[in-house]
């Protein structure tokens, strides 16, 4: 025996010697066990809030898990604190969370999208083996997730992008999964996903979602809704305010009171309660809030996917800017003392009729918004070939992520009735809804154009609904002005795929495009 190879070994096992030390001290003798001998059920990188939590509510489930962050004193904070006395391993190099995995090793990543994602992908391919899982459990952009799927996969490792919705609590005691990828992976990961995720009634709201990049696809349509979701609710606080003169409590009261029939939902809930939240000095603090709305871009993704591939999610997009709205506020203060709106405008209703007409104005454009995101999705599965399961998704998204509700119930039951629904619109169901709310609808977004009070997404949901039951738009119109000016042609009446060009001044010559695109 060589030394070089005799002082390795020698240090490997002090090392290793170390850990066990430390093990047996912060109490965790469950985890020590014979030297080389792999325990670890999934390994997880990246110890901020929600990798631990997550970490938790593994051990929770019998899952032993081995935790690894670059800042390696974290793990040992970890050990001695929130996860003492569990069951989960810490790891002080990538190499020694690997060694400590079965076959098929899971490697699960909680950090930040990007190249984070991309430099520990490529430190792990040449630690792992064929049929190796690596997980990315960030808010990933999806077509990120159908690179990293493909280039793995000529690796022989298998990728799994997966949407983790919930929030910190959502995490620890189950959050919404979303995971989509390479299918080969899903057997291995079942059992470890369904087990932590929540439940609505006894379904887990996490199944296998589809190829490459739609888990990370779905959970940015989920965020994108949630952006929707949030507007809304601020558009009927804004109209209740400022147009009814309502007080906090008030306000609180009535969010209350929808939260027991069709608006029960988590965003509803906590609105409620931070209406009525008061600091120290017994103010309510949602009044000292600079009304200036942040965002990390998945609201944002939603509704360039949407202009990309034509799908008119009107809603999700006016949502989006409202937050770049409100960021101006240096500008919409000097523009306050400028700018007029409505004379003499005041409410002269009567209050608590025009509460419920918000609520039903609410019902309906949150309908809408559902509406819209579906249609997104059904699209991306075309361009991709992703087989979707619709009812599937409104099942993970009922119970553990942000937007969880009621609602999603009858989502689901829509897609199960009728897996090739066109839109939730048509839906009997949601279309009598709509029949049953549009007579306030259409009272809450007149009203408040005449008091001037801001509500792009109320509006905005009305127009396309009245824009889609159409049978008839002023496209033709469009059309023909571009024939005008560019010879872009039209189709005629009856005559779909057939395209024509009329040399309308009569000097314009009769070359033109051979097709347009719609």
């Amino acid at each position: 025996m060589n030394s070089e190879f005799s002082n390795s070994n020698i240090l490997e096992g002090r090392e290793e010697a170390e850990y066990l030390m430390r093990e047996i001290k912060m109490g965790n003798s469950a985890t020590v066990v014979k030297m080389g001998e792999p325990t670890g059920d999934i390994a997880l990188i990246g110890l901020a809030v929600m990798g631990q939590n997550l970490i938790l509510n593994m051990n929770d489930h019998g899952f032993v898990v081995v935790a690894y962050n670059r800042t390696t004193a974290k793990v040992d904070q970890f050990l001695e604190n929130e996860a003492k006395g569990t069951k989960v391993v810490g790891a002080h190099s990538l190499e020694e969370m690997v060694a400590k995995l079965k076959k098929p090793r899971k490697v699960m990543m909680l950090v930040k999208a990007g190249s984070a994602v991309d430099d520990f992908i490529a430190k792990l391919v040449p630690l792992l083996e064929q049929g190796d899982i690596i997980i990315d459990g960030g808010n990933s952009e999806y077509q990120d997730t159908r690179r990293r799927t493909k280039d793995l996969e000529s690796k022989g490792l298998l990728f799994v992008g997966s949407g983790v919705s919930g929030g910190e609590e959502g995490a620890r005691y189950g959050p919404s999964l979303m995971p989509g990828g390479n299918p080969a992976a899903w057997p291995a990961l079942k059992p470890i996903f369904q087990s932590i995720c929540a439940k609505s009634g006894d379904e887990p709201c996490c199944d296998w979602v589809g190829e490459d990049g739609s888990g990370h696809f779905v959970k940015m349509v989920h965020n994108g809704i949630e952006y929707g979701d949030m507007q809304l609710i601020c558009e009927a606080y804004h109209l209740m305010k400022d147009a009814l003169n309502m007080d906090n409590e008030e306000m609180s009261n009535s969010f209350t009171e929808w939260n027991k029939g069709e608006l029960d939902s988590f965003l509803i809930e906590i609105s409620s309660n931070i209406l009525k939240y008061k600091d120290e000095s017994g103010d309510y603090l949602l009044e000292k809030i600079r009304d200036s709305a942040g965002q990390k871009g998945t609201g944002k993704w939603t509704a360039i996917s949407a202009l990309e591939y034509g799908m008119p999610v009107t809603l999700i997009g006016e949502s989006v800017f409202a937050r770049c709205l409100s960021s101006l506020k240096g500008e919409r203060e000097r523009a306050s003392k400028i700018l007029k709106g409505p004379e003499g405008a005041e409410f002269t209703g009567e209050k608590a009729a025009f509460v419920e007409d918000i609520r039903q104005a609410l019902y309906a454009s949150k309908i809408v918004s559902y509406a819209q995101g579906f249609m997104l999705l059904r699209q991306a599965a075309q361009e991709f070939g992703w087989n979707l399961n619709y009812g599937g998704i409104a099942l993970m998204w009922r119970g553990g992520c942000i937007i969880r509700s009621r609602f999603l119930g009858n989502i689901k039951d829509a897609f199960d009735k009728n897996p090739a629904l066109d839109n939730l619109l048509v839906d009997d169901f949601f279309r009598d809804a709509i029949h049953n709310a549009q007579g306030a609808w259409r009272r809450v977004v007149s009203q408040a154009v005449l008091m001037g009070v801001p509500t792009p997404c109320f509006s905005t949901a009305l127009a396309f609904y009245d824009g889609y039951r159409s049978d008839m738009l002023p496209a033709n119109l469009i059309q023909a002005q571009r024939d005008y000016f560019g010879a872009h042609t039209y189709e005629l009446l009856g005559q779909p795929g057939a395209y024509h060009h009329t040399n309308w001044t009569g000097t314009g010559g009769n070359v033109s495009a051979s097709t347009y695109s719609a």
